[in-house]
């Protein structure tokens, strides 16, 4: 092959390396353009107060289990050894984080951005009693906001939004407010948890019954 066959040859082989490269450049421009089409229609019916407000739902309820498992492990150590209270609040703080875990996986659908934040230490509890009304605070004050964010998606007119919380948190916030409330009443009525007979009888007839 002459010189100038060797030169054809090159030009040819550049020409049609530089089209696939071409091709491959802009392959992912043309995606992203159409997702982001995509993306501006999902959340033309997502208002940002909206999706703030459930970024607020979602670090409330992380914050919510964080203190749940503190209150599991100071009953479960072996000076306390109060299983079934231990039990009670381990369970209570899986919830917890699965109704983060929903809400962040509602914000992605929705095309929101989940903002997490800085997570305090909480306050250990020494007795029974004090748990629980501490768990009581916190049920209220976490009830309080599926309450406010479903009146702020019904003003955003979010249909989908208030059809969410309706299913996954309004009526279980409710039930969850009662028990503890009904749990509180018990330990009253068995007397301060701090004697060892009483914690044993509550948390047969109430806690086990509960978690189970």
């Amino acid at each position: 092959m002459d010189d100038s066959m060797c030169v054809l040859s090159v030009v040819k082989f550049i020409k049609k390396k530089s089209f696939l490269t071409l091709c491959f450049v802009n392959l992912p421009i043309w995606t992203r353009a159409a997702d982001d089409r995509l993306a501006s229609q999902i959340r033309q019916s997502y208002h940002e107060e909206c999706e703030a407000a459930i970024n607020c739902q979602i670090n409330r309820e992380l914050y919510t289990s964080y203190v749940y498992i503190s209150i599991y492990a100071f009953f479960n150590r072996d000076n306390v050894a109060l299983k079934n209270f231990a039990i009670f609040f381990k369970h209570q703080s899986h919830e917890e984080r699965e109704h983060a875990e929903k809400l962040m996986k509602f914000q992605n659908q929705k095309r929101g951005r989940v903002a997490l934040q800085d997570v305090s230490k909480p306050d250990e509890c020494s007795t029974g009693l004090e748990a629980m009304r501490c768990a009581l605070h916190l049920e209220r004050t976490v009830n309080q906001s599926p309450s406010g964010r479903h009146k702020l998606a019904y003003d955003k007119i979010n249909a989908q939004m208030c059809d969410f919380l309706e299913t996954h948190f309004l009526d279980e916030q409710v039930q969850a407010i009662k028990k503890l409330g009904d749990f509180i009443t018990n330990v009253i009525h068995f007397g301060t948890l701090q004697n060892g007979m009483a914690a044993h009888l509550f948390g047969k007839l109430s806690l086990e019954e509960s978690s189970s």
